[in-house]
C-alpha cells in the first residue's frame, strides 16, 4: 500500500470557524487515535497497587460495566421494578455501542447495526417495544418497525472489476457453475433456516443458548468453515471470498479459523421479519447502535426517577465476603482515588480477559483462562469527516453499506445515509471497519501498541483508497481512529464444547457472571441476552432452558 499524506482542511482552532473548512491552504496531519480501555486496562494486567478507598456505598446489587450486557441487565431489573441497583461505568459508556460526534455529524465507534430480532429473541423485541422501535406487534411474526430507524434503500454494494455491483455476493459476470453454486449455497442457507435437532430446538438460534445440543449437528463445530465449504463441493472462490468476509466482518476472523457451525449459524439464525421492510432490513442510527444504549439508559432512569444509579469509575478489585462481594472501583480523573461498594451480589458485565483480571481467582467458577479464554480480535473503527462526497466507480450509488472486493479492510458505512432528505448533506462521515484478521490476534494487537499514527491511518484508508485514489484524499477532513484491541471473542472450533464458558453461564450465587464473551462472540442480541439472565437470576426467575 502506498503511503499517503492524509490532509486536514482546518486546524482546530480554524474549525470552530464558520470558515474553517473552506481555507485555500491545507496542512498535513495526522490522525486523532484513541485507545479506550488500554491504559486501564493494562494497569490491571501488570497489577498495579491501588491506593486506600476513600469512601463507600452500599446497594443491592452492583453491575460492573455499561455495555450493552451491563445496561440490559440494569434495563430488566428497573423494568420489574427492582431499584437498588447501580452500574460502574467502566473505560467507556456504551463499550462497543459507543459513538462519536464532529460538528454535528455522528457516527459508530463500534457496532452500527442491529438485524431485525428473530422470534427467539424475546429480550430483543421486549426491548424494542419499550422504547417504541417496534411499534405495533412487537412480539409477533412481522413487527412494524420506525420506519427512520430501517436502513434505507441502496443499502449495500461491492466494488469490483472497477463498477459497483448491488449486494455483497459476487454474481454479474461471472462462470455458470459458480453462479449456480451460489445458489446452491443460499438455497441450503434457507432449508437451515428452519432445522431442528433431535431435541426438538431450532438448530441455528439466537441467543446461541437456545440452539439444539443435537450432538450430530455440534460435531461441525470441530471443522472450519473453510473445511465444511470445501467437504461440500463448494469450490467457487467468490463465493469463498464472500464466506471469509461475512466471518471477518462478523467474527473478526478468516473462515479457515472460524468453526463451520458458526459459519452457519451467521446465516441460518437471522430470519427476523418486518411488516414495514424487506428480508435482511437492519435498524440502524447515524451513530451505530449509541441510541440503542441511550434509550436502555433513558428507560432505567425514567423508572428509577433519577441517573445516579451510573457511577463514573472503574471496577478494579472484587473481594468476596461473608455480608457480600466488595468491589473497589478507581474514580476518574487525574489524581488517583478509590471508593469501594458494598453489594449483595455483583454482576461483571465485563469481557472476561477483564474480570479475571478483578477477581481473585476466576478459576474458582470453573473458568481456567490458561485454558477456556477465547481468542479477542483486533479491530479499527475509523471515522473520516468528509466536506462532500469523492466522484463514485460507475455503477450503483452509494449506499449504506459499501464493501471493495478482495480488499484489505471490511468496507465502509456512511453515517448521512439515515437523514431523511430531499438533497444529499453538504457533509458526511464515512466509517471504516478494519478486523486485523491477516495474522494473529496476539501479532496484531502487537503490531496496534507499536503502530505509529501514520501506519494507522494507512490501515483505516485502505478500501477508501482503493474506491476513490486521491479523490478520496481531496474530501476527507478529519479523522479519529478507534482502537480496539480485544474488541469482540471470535469463535474458532470446539467453542461450543469450551468447559470454561459453560461453567460461567451456570454460576448463580453473589458474583453473577453477564457478558458476550459468555457465548463465544459478540453481538448486541447475546450481551442483551445475558444481562437479561443475569437480572432474572437477581429476581429469582429461572433462565429459559
Amino acid at each position: 500500500m502506498r503511503r499517503r499524506t492524509f490532509l486536514l482542511g482546518a486546524a482546530t482552532a480554524a474549525v470552530a470557524g464558520t470558515a474553517g473548512y473552506y481555507r485555500s491552504r491545507v496542512i498535513e496531519t495526522t490522525p486523532e487515535v484513541r485507545y479506550p480501555g488500554m491504559q486501564a486496562g493494562h494497569a490491571l494486567r501488570d497489577g498495579a497497587a491501588l491506593p486506600p478507598s476513600s469512601s463507600s456505598r452500599r446497594c443491592q446489587v452492583a453491575i460492573l460495566g455499561s455495555g450493552v450486557a451491563g445496561l440490559s441487565c440494569a434495563w430488566k431489573l428497573a423494568r420489574e421494578g427492582f431499584t437498588d441497583f447501580v452500574v460502574v461505568e467502566g473505560p467507556e459508556y456504551g463499550g462497543n455501542a459507543a459513538a462519536g460526534a464532529r460538528d454535528g455529524l455522528d457516527y459508530p465507534l463500534g457496532a452500527h447495526y442491529l438485524p431485525l430480532p428473530s422470534m427467539q429473541s424475546t429480550h430483543v423485541r421486549e426491548m424494542l417495544g419499550d422504547f417504541g422501535i417496534a411499534e405495533r406487534d412487537a412480539f409477533g411474526e412481522r413487527p412494524y418497525y420506525d420506519e427512520a430507524l430501517l436502513a434505507h434503500s441502496p443499502q449495500e454494494r461491492l466494488l469490483r472489476d472497477g463498477r459497483w455491483e448491488d449486494g455483497l455476493l459476487p454474481m454479474h459476470g461471472l462462470p455458470e457453475a459458480d453462479i449456480e453454486q451460489h445458489r446452491q449455497f443460499l438455497a441450503r442457507v434457507d432449508r437451515l433456516h428452519g432445522a431442528t435437532g433431535n431435541d426438538g430446538r431450532k438448530v441455528f438460534c439466537i441467543p446461541i443458548a437456545l440452539s439444539s445440543r443435537d450432538p450430530a449437528w455440534r460435531a461441525l463445530d470441530a471443522l472450519t468453515f473453510k473445511q465444511w465449504l470445501e467437504r461440500e463441493g463448494y469450490t467457487s472462490p467468490a463465493l469463498h471470498w464472500y464466506l471469509n468476509y461475512c466471518c471477518r466482518d462478523d467474527y473478526g476472523a478468516p473462515y479457515d479459523r472460524v468453526s463451520a457451525w458458526a459459519g452457519l449459524h451467521y446465516f441460518a439464525s437471522r430470519d427476523g421479519h418486518a411488516a414495514n421492510a424487506n428480508e435482511g432490513a437492519v435498524l440502524t442510527w447515524p451513530g451505530g447502535l449509541a441510541p440503542l444504549a441511550q434509550r436502555l439508559r433513558d428507560a432505567i432512569s425514567t423508572r428509577l426517577g433519577h441517573g445516579g444509579w451510573l457511577l463514573p469509575g472503574i471496577a478494579a478489585r472484587l473481594r468476596e465476603s461473608a455480608a457480600g462481594p466488595r468491589i473497589d472501583c478507581l474514580a476518574p480523573g487525574a489524581a488517583a482515588s478509590v471508593y469501594t461498594l458494598e453489594a449483595q451480589r455483583a454482576v461483571c458485565a465485563m469481557p472476561l480477559f477483564v474480570a479475571q483480571r478483578i477477581l481473585p481467582d476466576i478459576r474458582a467458577y470453573g473458568y481456567d483462562p490458561a485454558t477456556h479464554a477465547s481468542p479477542h480480535a483486533p479491530w479499527l473503527v475509523s471515522n473520516f469527516v468528509m466536506d462532500g462526497y469523492p466522484r463514485e466507480a460507475p455503477g450503483e450509488p452509494l449506499s449504506w453499506d459499501n464493501v471493495v472486493y478482495q480488499g484489505q479492510a471490511l468496507g465502509y458505512v456512511v453515517s448521512t445515509h439515515q437523514l431523511l432528505r430531499v438533497a444529499r448533506s453538504p457533509r458526511t462521515v464515512f466509517t471504516a471497519y478494519h478486523a486485523l484478521s491477516s495474522q494473529t490476534p496476539q501479532a496484531a494487537r502487537q503490531w496496534l501498541a507499536d503502530a505509529r499514527p501514520e501506519a494507522l491511518r494507512d490501515e483505516a484508508a485502505a478500501d477508501l483508497v482503493a474506491a476513490y485514489g486521491d479523490e478520496f484524499w481531496r474530501r476527507a477532513r478529519q479523522l479519529e481512529i478507534t482502537v480496539r484491541g480485544h474488541a469482540m471473542a471470535s469463535p474458532y472450533c470446539g467453542y461450543l464444547s469450551n468447559a470454561g464458558l459453560a461453567a460461567l453461564r451456570e454460576v448463580d450465587g453473589p458474583v453473577l457472571f453477564a457478558h458476550a464473551d459468555l457465548s463465544g462472540y459478540s453481538v448486541f442480541e447475546e450481551a442483551a441476552w445475558w444481562g437479561v439472565v443475569a437480572a432474572g437470576r437477581i429476581l429469582g426467575q429461572r433462565p429459559p432452558a
